[in-house]
């Protein structure tokens, strides 16, 4: 049975979960035609294998930390921290502390 995704107009708390983190798993908010809002929970040593999405992304940490890595390059993402990828930039992370993320993805390409 799939979860529920938020409706049209419906507020959705992004707040930390602080002491739930340890309990809480991944799921979606939304999901529409052109678009999807995760909010990412990694248990810190877990890793996304690297992978890319058809248009871009933004990913926004909400607590913990995590390292980002594009490319060659690797980013250290913490709470507030907020980064952009263009269409088919691979990606991959790894959770440093428990850490949860905002992800908006366009599922089109610009």
């Amino acid at each position: 049975m799939a979860l529920p995704h938020a409706r049209s107009g419906e507020v959705v708390s992004i707040l930390p979960l602080g002491e739930r983190l340890a309990e809480a798993a991944t799921s979606a908010i939304i999901k529409a035609a052109q678009l999807e809002v995760i909010r990412v929970v990694l248990p810190a040593g877990k890793e996304l294998r690297q992978h890319d999405t058809p248009g871009e992304i933004t990913v926004q940490c909400i607590e913990g930390e995590v390292e980002f890595h594009a490319g060659t390059a690797a980013r250290l993402l913490q709470a507030g921290d907020f980064l952009h990828l263009e269409p088919r930039a691979e990606h991959s992370l790894r959770a440093l502390k428990d850490a949860s993320l905002l992800v908006t993805i366009c599922l089109q390409a610009g």
